[in-house]
């Protein structure tokens, strides 16, 4: 495996259908390819709107089977294309009556590696998921792929250390986080949570959030996405709180080797002293 990856994300305005989303994210990951990336990482539920802002059965339209569906096959033909790896967060439908928060990971080479289904999820206003979704039951997966050991965090669950931590104990060099959070609500800790949870657990994280307003409420996503390394700085700017952008930046791998010999937060974990975090 390469040292320094050239990693992707989108974050990205809401066009108003299906095909034309995908088709835009289709265009950027052919720019990030051209870039040389060998990696990217789009939003929650990229190919639609954030329809949690209501709670409607209407929309449970957006569902699609994972990894089967049209979205997920779509992305496969991508990643061949590209030679990348691809994070796609889609809303799945597993089976009639069962529907998660999901993102697949497909390798460079098209093939779909598995899925991470959201553990969290919030029943606040402007984001009623548990309205659409289950709780995530697939663990805390770290894929093996053609750039590293890749894992996934969705939004709300960035507010909880446990999955962090599981992500880092499994191996992870890089977890992507794509959100779709709202001026107001929780901007404050956007550029606080995922650079500490880098820290903490020394790996790169790919924080993603939406931009702009969408016509199923008034949530104004404020974008903002980046990279962090595992000293908890970021990689190159932060992306615009109002515009589309596509960001592109080198990730030296090498310094996760670094930082845990450096800090040796893992040598001196005490998990014989933690039993009590997960007593009901």
């Amino acid at each position: 495996m390469p040292d320094v990856v050239r990693a992707a994300l989108v974050q990205a305005t809401w066009t108003g259908d299906t095909e034309s989303m995908i088709e835009k994210h289709v265009q950027h990951a052919r720019e990030a390819a051209r870039q040389g990336a060998r990696i990217i990482g789009f939003q929650e539920v990229f190919n639609a709107p954030y329809f949690c802002q209501v709670q409607e059965d209407e929309h449970y339209k957006w569902a699609e089977p994972v990894p089967d569906g049209p979205t997920v096959r779509r992305m496969q033909d991508v990643a061949r294309e590209t030679g990348m790896v691809v994070v796609v967060p889609v809303f799945e439908i597993a089976s009639p009556g069962f529907y998660y928060n999901t993102a697949a990971v497909i390798d460079a080479d098209g093939t779909v590696l598995g899925t991470y289904r959201k553990h969290h999820l919030p029943q606040l206003p402007g984001f009623w998921e548990k309205f659409y979704f289950k709780p995530g039951n697939l663990g805390w997966p770290v894929f093996d792929t053609a750039v590293g050991r890749v894992g996934v965090y969705i939004c709300y669950d960035r507010h909880f250390p446990e999955g962090w931590r599981e992500l880092g104990l499994a191996g992870a060099q890089l977890v992507y986080n794509p959100s779709a959070t709202s001026r107001g609500l929780s901007s404050h800790l956007w550029q606080l949570e995922q650079p500490a949870a880098a820290v903490a657990n020394e790996y790169f994280v790919a924080a993603i959030n939406r931009v702009g307003t969408e016509e199923y409420g008034d949530n104004d996503f404020y974008g903002t996405s980046y990279f962090v390394d595992p000293r908890g700085q970021f990689v190159g700017d932060v992306a615009s709180d109002k515009e589309e952008e596509l960001l592109v930046r080198d990730l030296d791998f090498g310094v996760i080797d670094e930082v845990r010999r450096q800090w040796a937060f893992y040598r001196d974990r005490r998990p014989d002293a933690y039993e009590g975090l997960v007593r009901p």
